[in-house]
């Protein structure tokens, strides 16, 4: 569970509600016309920009926001060394039973293309490939939520000027015009609230776990490459760690099972 977005969505929530309830009534916020014509006319609006099958997919790419089920980079590089480890005691054929045992598809299917003999430059033209097959996908899903985030205060400002039409109509009474105005309003509220707190910072979440998603794969091809050379683990573990950071990096180090932490722990001695 993303616990950012969670707090992220109480802390909006909260900050909207307080505001409403400090400053004016509920019930001027509330108009059921107000919300299906911004509701309704974004939706429309996606269906039309949209074919079925991606809008099904929103379900799949909003749990993605919530969820943060990845192993970590410093997982990963660990995972690699020790099979980079095996690789040099009993050879790249060895790696074979490890993959039953490995839950990342992506290392699986890198594994059997070492294990069955595939060219560096072959395995790396297949993994690219996959990465930038995967990076289209996800495009989709942010280029999605950003459509909606353009849309719903479009549709705001359509409810609004539907209003305000209403409003010059009873210009002649004008008890009516306050009220008028204040409906005529919400509807840009509305339009806000759905793009600017909900829309926007999903597109934005999702680009940025893609990025992270993007750069383990990344990771994973250099350490796949490397067991497949012969390189020493100490040497790949120092170069699979540029993909840290700093803060990364130190916590890297002192957990046990790194080279770094057994050279510590052997000059203590």
């Amino acid at each position: 569970m993303d616990i950012a977005t969670i707090a992220g969505i109480i802390i909006g929530t909260a900050s909207i509600l307080i505001s409403i309830m400090r400053d004016g009534s509920p019930q001027s916020f509330w108009d059921p016309a107000s919300v299906f014509c911004v509701l309704g006319g974004g939706i429309g609006s996606v269906f039309i920009s949209y074919r079925m099958s991606e809008i099904k997919s929103i379900s799949k790419v909003v749990a993605k926001v919530f969820s943060n089920k990845k192993k970590s980079n410093d997982e990963i590089i660990r995972l690699l060394v020790r099979l980079s480890q095996k690789a040099r005691r009993e050879g790249l054929l060895a790696l074979e039973s490890d993959r039953e045992n490995i839950d990342d598809d992506f290392i699986k299917e890198s594994l059997q293309l070492i294990v069955d003999g595939v060219e560096p430059e072959m395995i790396r033209e297949c993994m690219d490939l996959e990465i930038a097959t995967l990076e289209a996908r996800h495009r989709k899903g942010q280029g999605l939520f950003n459509t909606m985030a353009a849309l719903f205060p479009a549709w705001g400002m359509i409810g609004t000027l539907m209003g305000l039409i209403n409003l010059l109509k009873s210009l002649d009474d004008v008890s009516k015009i306050g009220p008028a105005m204040a409906l005529a309003l919400v509807t840009t509220f509305y339009g806000a609230i759905l793009a600017y707190f909900i829309c926007m910072p999903i597109a934005n979440k999702l680009k940025i776990k893609s990025e992270e998603e993007i750069q383990q794969k990344e990771l994973i091809i250099e350490g796949i490459l490397s067991i497949q050379a012969g390189e020493n683990p100490r040497l790949m573990e120092h170069k699979l760690k540029t993909f840290l950071s700093r803060d990364q990096k130190e916590i890297y180090d002192k957990t046990p099972g790194s080279y770094a932490a057994a050279s510590s722990e052997f000059a203590t001695k």
